[in-house]
Order: structure tokens, then sequence, then C-alpha cells
């Protein structure tokens, strides 16, 4: 069995688009996905639409639950926090509630997801370093977690000790765990303009990253048409 581990959208329909024709020509019949659905891109109703259609199993991402809400954004940039009222006008209730009501963390078959990390979710913290893998790793029971919110697909392995780094492939092995970052379908900030998704095979029991080209050019134009921050544009170029 093959999941596709999808994250960070962010209304990106072009990405999401590309994402998925590989993700069927990979074999894969199975979906989740790590938050943010919406923000920063011009397509968030097109984009919920197309994973509802899927039957993806999808935890809350920060701009999911913003978009949702009517809450104050101080801990958003001024670039984000546009983005953000600019999609929740175009949202239905419906849409609103359906993001508003994701939960924070599901366990899927034999792994876990989470948009930020299991150690305080609601806090939407950032793991980059091993003290913050730690503390999600003390919270983490099953031997895989998936996680998005930094757009910058980085994995974590415990074992005696926390170790982590860039990969293509990992071997998931008995007396091991780990948390892996899927990197972002709709804006990926590794320096590398190409939308990053995993597919998880059960089956062989290995973690592929998979980096796939899509129309960049035209979500720019949907960003511009709109009348988005032109750095929403401008940043996915060169993937940052």
């Amino acid at each position: 069995m093959k999941y596709a581990i999808l994250g960070d959208i962010h209304s990106n329909l072009e990405a999401l688009k590309a994402v998925l024709k590989d993700a069927e020509e990979q074999g894969v019949a199975h979906f989740a996905c790590t938050g943010d659905l919406v923000g920063y891109n011009a397509d968030p109703k097109a984009c919920l639409q197309m994973i509802r259609s899927l039957n993806c199993t999808v935890v809350q991402g920060n701009h999911d639950y913003y978009a949702a809400c009517n809450e104050s954004m101080e801990l958003f940039t001024q670039m984000a926090q546009k983005s953000i009222r600019w999609t929740r006008k175009q949202l239905s209730p419906f849409e609103r509630k359906y993001l508003r009501h994701l939960p924070m963390i599901v366990d899927v078959e034999n792994f876990t997801i989470v948009h930020s990390s299991l150690s305080n979710p609601h806090r939407w913290n950032y793991i980059f370093k091993r003290k913050a893998a730690d503390a999600n790793f003390r919270n983490q029971f099953n031997q895989v977690c998936f996680f998005g919110h930094t757009h910058v697909p980085l994995a974590f392995v415990k074992g005696k000790t926390v170790d982590k780094g860039f990969y293509e492939t990992l071997h998931v092995r008995p007396g091991f765990q780990y948390l892996v970052n899927v990197g972002s379908v709709g804006q990926p900030r590794d320096r590398n303009p190409k939308s990053a998704y995993v597919i998880y095979d059960l089956t062989e029991q290995t973690i592929n990253i998979r980096r796939i080209e899509y129309d960049i050019e035209a979500t720019q134009k949907k960003i511009r048409a709109a009348g988005l921050p032109f750095r929403n544009a401008l940043r996915l170029n060169n993937g940052r």
C-alpha cells in the first residue's frame, strides 16, 4: 500500500494537479495531508475541492485555522496577513467550517500526521533543530510521523540519539523512529522551486521524496490578477 503525503499546498492549483498526476503514475491510491491547504496563492476553493474529492485525511495548518476564523494575526508577516484576509473572502461558510474543524493530529494506518509538532501543536512551532525534534519524539507513539509548516523537506531519525538531514529515500527500520517533513506542494522554501511531496510505501517500508515541475508562470499570473502580494509570485521562481 502506498500513501502520498502532501503538505503546504497553499492554494496552488497548478502544483497540486502536477503532484496528483505524478502520484497516480507512481501507483498511489491513498492520500494524507499535513495541512495548510490555503494561503498565499490564488486557488483556495479549487484546492479544497480537489483534496476533498480524494477522501484525503487532513490535519489543520495555521493558515487553515486563521482563514477559517476572524482572529487577530499579529504573528504573521504583513504579506501573509493580506493573503489570509483575501482567502477569507473567497471561501464559503461551509468551506471555512470545514477548515475550522480539521483535527490537529491524526493517526493514519501506522503513522501520524501533524502540521507543526506533536509537542504543543496549537503553538505552530517550527522544527528545524534536534532539540525541537526531540520534544516531538517525546510525544510520538507511532514509528513514523509526517509534518509540514517549514516548507523544507528534512528528516529526523531517533535511535540512541536524534540525527537529522536531507533525504531522497528513507528505509524504515525496526528500533528507530522517524519524523519527516514532506516539503511543500505549493510554496517550496529549500531553494528548489519544484513541488515536493512524499510517497510512503507501507509494504516496502520506504519513504521517498518526489520533486515535480509545474506551471509556475500560470500560478504567478493568477496571484497578480487576484491582487495578492507580488512577492507571493516572485518567491516561487527560487523556491524560498
